[in-house]
């Protein structure tokens, strides 16, 4: 056994190839490292030799079977351009998936090749049938303890040693004999009976009986798991292969590839319809093997010219039984159509060829498909298809349907062999209703009237409703089904890749096998829960043809639909995070003229994965279409805007929230650019803003948020808050009473150094007031109240605003004199608000003028207009005054800059909100008395 063989002379060879149309040796190859021992290809050559010894004129169906796709595939795949017969060169993907099922073949055949190592290819269906039959391999192993015990004469009894001897040689004879015969089925039953026969014969009467005796202790102890369950039930799996390719991708021609690799061993191709039978043989005669097409071989039949046949599913299940030994390779087109319960037995059944599935949608129904096809060999998905280039790229547009169809949550799933799909009569009763097929139709027109497309109907009444629709807008349309004859079915289709046909309705007939380049459009008018069925009608427009830019797929659902809806949408096919209108969604991106539709400028999260959705918040936060987002997810929009909004993108953000009639959203944007924004004149805006909109809760929140603030920022926003509760009724009295006091309580030094300015006395009353405790402590606040009462109402404000109390006795006099005197919060705002200090403008304007228009001018300008406080509650073009470098679409820096002298103190302002600083400055000069300076200025 250790012994290799030498090799066959040339001749021996170059008659072996012209008897098996094969190479063995190719060029540059040594016959070393061509006819290894042991190797795939020697055992076919020394099998070739045997079969011409025996004066065979063709190769046998058992070397067919496992020899000719494995070497013709080995020849096609040497060749610098793999190509077929009529020269069509395999692409990169074709040229995988036959590599792949190569592979697979190399590694099923050096399995099956193990201990031979003479190259001979006799011994090597023994292993075949053993592993295949269940109960056989306990036979075998005896067998096989028997003969090494014979030959090495360490027999269980010493008194047995002849009888060993003699069934030694006989399992010599029987091996012998096997040897001789190829045929895996003859050899099997060789198997089981010459054991039994030589059992009955030699052995001794006690061992059929203990045999017995212990086969039943092996039922009774450890039936659930016995032998027999253990033993593989499936004897051909490992010669079964299926590779996935997409839609449009080339599955004919990779079918093809196999066809070319099979020079002798017959070929039968399957498929789900009779009109794709007619396109396979079309394809056959169009690719160069017209002359291998033959008629189905039943009943013994054989060919060895490598006939090629395609039929039915529903012909081989009925003729399994039949079917000739001359097909070598079995091609299952669309490998998920054969996953029923009668095709996967009749497959299962047949164990002598190579079983090769193809399908689109493997991955979809992957666990399915590997029930009955165990060895995936190649995968060319979508995905991967519309980035090579290879089909058209993908557009989708999401419309929203009708308030009658949002119904379709209310549709069931029905569970089938393969997936889930939607009750269909439910689904046909609630869309075949006139006004929404006329709807329909109207919007075909309105924005694809002359672009070719196909619409998926539910059910064949409705297609045809559908299409009558189409037709009565003077659109090219025609409704198809199952019903529609062959012959008007197939004038049909001529006249859609003419042209006299623009739109094709349907229900589910040209979902698969069907193939027309022309088609651009896919509605899904009738929706799906098949991911299946979905990439197979989206298949349909896949295909590239001149002056096609790429296929449009339109999805009747709302456009933040998730993945996780029962809908299956072309965003939740290939688990894409977001949603553009009209925007590539699979495939390279080409700029140029062809592109007919127009893509929005807005996108929306559509993964349900919550990390992932907030990573696209993250990217594309000022880009989320916010008013198709969940009413949560608007709140977090809003608050992430506001916290990271921009100068310069202001109105854009209050813009996304048009759609907020109820202000709620608003009021999340505004109150989190208060607090978490770090612009401060954004801050700041956003503070007059919620002041403007006089909403009590968002301005209670505000002044809470202030007390955080530096002090000079809290001093401006102070100013504009109670400038707005002098102008306007915010809330309860009470509310605005509880406001004013708080915000004088954040300014309280500006109010004291009024006091102090206006009355001295202020000073010692306000001493007494901190530095006394208890007792003191109160009748000191005490005394200030009255002391208050005494002065102007400015005045009195200021020394209330300016006291400070520690004990809750004074706290309460405080808190009386202060409410007396709120009973008018407008007036007490206005009257609060001119203690601010303000700015010396008349001396900036006179530096401007001195200085012209220098740059560092605005400096000083700004810092007196902070301390005016009249510019932060602008619109955002006071932004400028303190920031040198403005907003760009804020015009009013640009417009104070160009202001013409006035003599008054009053200016008009640049925006509506303007009317703050005027009341500011009216304020300040009803009450301010001129000083020294001011009197020698105007004298001067």
């Amino acid at each position: 056994m250790g012994v290799t063989t030498p090799f066959p002379n040339p001749d021996a060879i170059a008659r072996a190839e012209l008897f098996t149309r094969e190479r063995f040796v190719y060029d540059g190859e040594t016959l070393e490292d061509a006819l290894a021992a042991g190797s795939a290809r020697r055992r076919a050559l020394d099998a070739a030799i045997t079969e011409l010894e025996a004066a065979h004129l063709e190769p046998s169906v058992e070397w067919r079977r496992r020899f000719s796709l494995l070497l013709g595939l080995e020849r096609l795949l040497s060749e610098e351009e793999p190509h077929l017969a009529d020269g069509t060169v395999l692409s990169a993907h074709q040229v995988d998936a036959l590599s792949g099922t190569l592979t697979a073949l190399l590694a099923e055949a050096q399995r099956n090749g193990n201990g031979n190592q003479n190259g001979s290819a006799i011994a090597e269906p023994l292993a075949l049938a053993s592993a295949a039959i269940p109960g056989e391999e306990n036979a075998e192993l005896e067998i096989e303890r028997e003969l090494a015990d014979a030959m090495n004469g360490t027999g269980a009894e010493n008194e047995a040693g002849a009888d060993d001897e003699a069934e030694a040689d006989e399992i010599l004879d029987q091996a012998g004999a096997v040897d001789e015969d190829e045929d895996e089925e003859e050899e099997d039953d060789d198997e089981e009976d010459e054991p039994d026969d030589d059992g009955g014969a030699e052995e001794p009467p006690d061992w059929p009986e203990e045999e017995e005796v212990e086969e039943e202790e092996e039922d009774e102890e450890e039936q659930p798991e016995g032998q027999l369950d253990e033993q593989p039930e499936d004897p051909n799996a490992a010669r079964r292969f299926w590779f996935e390719h997409a839609t449009g991708a080339g599955k004919t021609v990779a079918a093809l590839g196999f066809v070319e690799g099979s020079r002798t061993g017959g070929v039968l191709i399957l498929t789900h319809r009779r009109n794709l039978v007619d396109q396979f043989n079309g394809e056959l005669r169009d690719r160069g093997y017209a002359g291998r097409i033959s008629p189905p071989l039943l009943d013994g039949n054989d060919n060895a010219n490598g006939p090629v046949t395609v039929e039915t599913y529903q012909w081989f299940v009925r003729n399994s039984t039949r079917i000739s030994d001359s097909y070598a390779i079995v091609i299952c087109d669309e490998a998920h159509t054969a996953l029923g319960e009668k095709t996967s037995a009749a497959i299962r059944n047949w164990s002598g060829p190579v079983f090769v599935g193809m399908t689109a949608t493997g991955a979809l129904i992957a666990r399915h498909v590997t029930d009955l096809f165990p060895t995936q060999t190649s995968r060319f998905d979508l995905a991967q298809a519309a980035r090579r280039g290879v089909i058209s790229p993908l557009r989708c547009i999401r419309i929203p349907p009708g308030p009658g169809v949002r119904t379709i949550a209310k549709v069931p799933l029905r569970r089938g062999e393969v997936d889930t799909e939607f009750d269909q009569e439910m689904l046909a009763e609630l869309l075949d209703q006139t006004p929404f097929n006329v709807a329909i139709a109207d919007l075909y027109k309105t924005r694809f009237n002359g672009v070719p497309g196909v619409v998926y109907a539910a059910g064949v009444r409705h297609a045809y409703n559908v299409a009558q629709s189409f037709r009565d807008l003077g659109m090219k349309a025609q409704g198809v089904s199952g019903e529609t004859p062959k012959r008007q079915l197939a004038r049909i289709l001529a006249d859609y890749e003419s042209g006299k046909i623009d739109v094709l309705v349907n229900a589910q007939l040209l979902a698969e096998g069907w193939n027309s380049p022309r088609a651009t459009i896919c509605m899904h008018l009738a929706p799906t829960a098949s991911k299946r069925v979905y990439q197979q009608r989206v298949g349909r427009v896949t295909r590239r043809h001149p002056g096609k830019e790429a296929g449009i797929v339109i999805d009747f659902v709302h456009p933040a639909t998730k993945h996780d809806d029962p809908v299956v949408t072309l965003h939740s096919l290939l688990d894409r995070d977001v949603y553009r209108g009209g925007a590539i969604v699979v495939g390279p991106v080409r700029r140029g003229r062809g592109r007919r539709v127009r893509v929005e400028r807005r996108v929306l999260p559509v993964t349900p994965d919550p990390e992932r959705r907030a990573e696209v918040f993250e990217r594309e936060l000022w880009r989320i279409a916010v008013e198709h987002l969940d009413y949560g997810e608007q709140h977090v929009w809003a608050a992430l805007a506001g916290a990271r909004v921009a100068p310069n993108g202001w109105r854009r953000a209050k813009a996304m929230l048009h759609f907020d009639r109820g202000g709620e959203l608003k009021r999340r944007f505004l109150l989190t650019a208060v607090q978490r924004n770090r612009n401060a004149q954004l801050r700041l805006r956003a503070l007059g803003e919620i002041a403007a909109s006089r909403d009590a809760e968002a301005f209670d929140t505000a002044i809470d948020i202030m007390a955080g603030w530096p002090r000079d920022e809290r001093r401006e926003g102070v100013k504009i808050m109670l400038q707005a509760l002098a102008e306007r009724r915010i809330g309860r009295r009470d509310q605005a009473n509880a406001w004013i006091w708080r915000m004088a309580e954040y300014t309280r030094e500006v109010h004291e150094e009024y006091a102090v300015q206006r009355w001295p006395e202020t000073k010692r009353l306000l001493g007494l007031l901190v530095n006394s405790s208890g007792a003191a402590h109160a009748r000191n606040a005490r005394r200030l109240v009255h002391a208050s009462r005494k002065e102007d109402r400015r005045l009195s404000a200021a020394l209330l605003a300016a006291a400070l109390a520690h004990t809750p006795e004074a706290e309460e006099a405080l808190r009386g004199a202060r409410t007396r005197m709120a009973r008018k919060p407008a007036a007490l705002a206005r009257e609060l608000l001119r203690n601010f200090p303000k700015g010396r403008r008349g001396k900036n304007r006179r530096r401007r003028r001195t200085n012209g228009a220098a740059p560092g001018a605005g400096t000083d300008d700004a810092v007196a207009t902070a301390a005016l406080g009249a510019e932060p509650v602008q619109e955002l073009g006071t932004a400028a005054q303190t920031e040198p470098k403005a907003e760009p679409d804020s015009e009013a820096p640009a417009e104070q800059k160009t202001e013409p002298k006035t003599t008054g103190r009053r200016r008009q302002p640049a925006e509506d909100n303007g009317n703050v600083v005027e009341e500011i400055q009216r304020a300040g000069q009803s009450l301010e008395k001129p000083t020294s300076r001011s009197r020698r200025r105007s004298a001067a």
